[in-house]
């Protein structure tokens, strides 16, 4: 199977390489066009800000590239959140693959000691709708590394729960995204990348 990484200016990928490097599955790291076009599935990581990420996607051209594709899509962390329509982060208009907008957690007066901002750590996911999960990971543990979160809407495929519900993942046609890391969530998170590599 052809499974590229798309290779831009944000930070995580080579942790996405080796979740998958243990699952027996070899990626190519490329921000090349052609191959990405022509991979079988593709993975769009990131860990970065919102604004400089998408400036650096409009220069490369992959902001029109990756709602064109047709195979099998998966977007991690700021992945999900540029495949949104806003991020609230820079005032940042996003690729639009999903209706939901991106807004930054916000502590509820007195709780700033017991819900810090970035959320970070182990959390549940819940009602889950898409064929990236399978019922055995109703209420399992993932990871989660963020400060912005994507609201519950349409194509919530998966919610998770801090301060505020939100999109710990979303589902459009071909085009999932986890809020969550799974190349940083254990078995839980291999099984989710398994079963993205079996769509």
């Amino acid at each position: 199977m052809n499974l590229v990484i798309i290779k831009y200016n944000a930070g995580n990928i080579e942790s996405v390489n080796n979740a998958l490097e243990r699952l027996g599955v070899k990626a190519e790291i490329t921000g090349d066009h052609e191959k990405i076009k022509a991979a079988d599935k593709v993975i769009f990581p990131g860990v970065g800000e919102a604004s400089t990420t998408m400036a650096f996607l409009k220069q490369e051209g992959l902001d029109k590239l990756i709602p064109s594709l047709k195979q099998p899509v998966l977007g991690i962390c700021l992945g999900l959140q540029l495949m949104c329509s806003h991020s609230e982060e820079g005032d940042t208009a996003c690729l639009g693959i999903f209706e939901e907008k991106v807004k930054r957690f916000q502590p509820k007066p007195g709780m700033e000691y017991v819900t810090k901002v970035p959320h970070m750590g182990w959390n549940t996911i819940t009602n889950l709708k898409s064929d990236l999960f399978d019922a055995s990971l109703q209420d399992q543990f993932v990871y989660f590394v963020h400060s912005y979160y994507a609201t519950v809407g349409e194509h919530t495929a998966a919610v998770g729960n801090y301060i505020n519900p939100f999109s710990a993942a979303l589902h459009k046609d071909n085009f999932y995204a986890t809020q969550f890391h799974p190349e940083k969530s254990g078995t839980v998170g291999a099984r989710i990348l398994e079963n993205f590599i079996k769509l």
